[in-house]
């Protein structure tokens, strides 16, 4: 126990960031405060400035905090779901084209998922890093997730689920058909289309435009 509560120095910063995450979702960025979250966790004033130096300490680190999520799971998509890298090269052929393809869509479904569960965090990750002070951390993490969808491009260009071209261009095709899919259902705009079923069509539809032509 410490001055500061049930909340040890380890695990303070993270209790801030998950408590900010909150009341961004519930109030906008406009919401958060040190001292806020402070009353919130029952933590001193003070407490909040041993982790974060001021509030957009706090937000950069709530950004930093989100691409780093966000780029684990498109990590474990583009492995097929296990623990490694960026998953193993497919050997080329039918079969392969098929793994990679469904590791594609995997990848569209993980992030239509973070897009649609955390829209506040992930509108002030964006936010953040076009920012003209953004930090090279959060640049980084911001094109390291293309980077896995370009290198899954690449493996699937082997195998011949992809068709020729820029990897990085198809990766921000891919991007923007599973955001703008992302943007449409989190502002209810799909009608009575379940977004499971528009996914799984936009999906089967960003696919077949990928696959080399006949």
């Amino acid at each position: 126990m410490t001055a500061d509560g049930s909340y040890h120095h380890g695990n303070l910063r993270a209790a801030l960031l998950e408590r900010a995450e909150a009341v961004l979702t519930a109030s906008g960025a406009e919401g958060l405060s040190l001292r806020g979250l402070a009353r919130d966790l029952g933590v001193s004033h003070a407490a909040p400035s041993r982790h974060f130096r001021d509030r957009q300490a706090l937000l950069d680190a709530l950004a930093v905090s989100g691409f780093t999520t966000l780029k684990a799971r498109l990590r474990s998509a583009a492995a097929g779901g296990t623990d490694g890298a960026d998953g193993a090269d497919e050997a080329a052929g039918p079969v392969g084209a098929r793994l990679v393809g469904a590791r594609l869509a995997g990848l569209g479904r993980a992030y239509v998922d973070f897009a649609v569960g955390h829209t506040a965090l992930l509108d002030l990750m964006f936010t953040v890093k076009h920012a003209d002070d953004s930090s090279a951390e959060l640049r980084e993490l911001g094109h390291e997730s293309l980077l896995i969808v370009a290198r899954l491009m690449e493996e699937g260009q082997r195998t011949g689920a992809v068709r020729p071209g820029d990897p990085v261009q198809l990766a921000q095709v891919a991007f923007s058909t599973v955001h703008g899919l992302a943007t449409l259902a989190v502002a209810a705009l799909l009608d009575d289309t379940p977004l499971s079923e528009a996914m799984e069509l936009a999906l089967e539809v960003l696919l077949a435009g990928l696959r080399p032509g006949r």
